[in-house]
């Protein structure tokens, strides 16, 4: 079924899907930047398609290629059961130019996910409506997904910051209480321990309460 969504694919934006193949069973569409957004919207509202679940949104860097960073979009339809890998390539060798119109207006899940791959990336994507680090901290210079990126690398060190200085909240987590922070299992659980009588090691174990 996904190799048929591969021909709705090329008949409907024609030169703009560069390359297609099923390596592996993993049906798979390498398109033209400029329609990423474009085919997400096809892909999400052609009824014959349905892809209504976005599985994973990540970047891949290739240093020595231009261009240098493919972005590759998993989906998923629930009603059709069927899946399909889209991939694009953006950004030259210093990764100018490394930007993609956002998806978050077709699937707000990719929300988090386009910022981790600008964290992570390094690509842009415009029209996204917050886009900042989400794993690293603002100061942080750099992506660590980048080849290019030094595995020996300092990060500056930033002083703590208020609650007004950040410009998002803070919320503090208070530790944890004495039934908190247990597998479920365990929680509420009796505590066991070893007890040894007269009558020898094979006695049973008393519960404390």
């Amino acid at each position: 079924m996904s190799q048929a969504v591969l021909e709705k694919l090329k008949a409907r934006f024609g030169a703009a899907i560069l390359q297609t193949h099923s390596d592996f069973g993993d049906d798979t569409a390498l398109v033209e930047a400029a329609e990423w957004k474009a085919i997400g919207k096809f892909l999400r509202e052609e009824p014959s398609l349905d892809f209504d679940l976005p599985v994973d949104l990540c970047g891949v860097d290739y240093p020595r290629r231009t261009p240098r960073m493919e972005v590759v979009l998993h989906l998923y339809s629930v009603s059709k059961r069927h899946r399909i890998r889209l991939k694009t390539r953006v950004g030259d060798e210093d990764m100018d130019g490394a930007e993609l119109d956002s998806l978050v207006s077709i699937w707000p899940g990719l929300n988090w996910l386009e910022r981790e791959v600008y964290d992570m990336s390094g690509v842009r994507f415009r029209g996204h409506p917050d886009l900042r680090r989400i794993l690293m901290y603002p100061e942080f210079e750099g992506h660590p997904l980048q080849k290019t990126y030094p595995a020996d690398r300092t990060q500056p060190l930033v002083p703590y910051r208020t609650e007004e200085e950040a410009g998002v909240p803070l919320h503090k987590i208070e530790p944890f209480g004495p039934d908190e922070g247990m597998p479920f299992g365990r929680r509420g659980a009796p505590r066991v321990t070893p007890a040894i009588d007269e009558e020898g090691p094979n006695a049973k174990p008393a519960q404390e309460n």
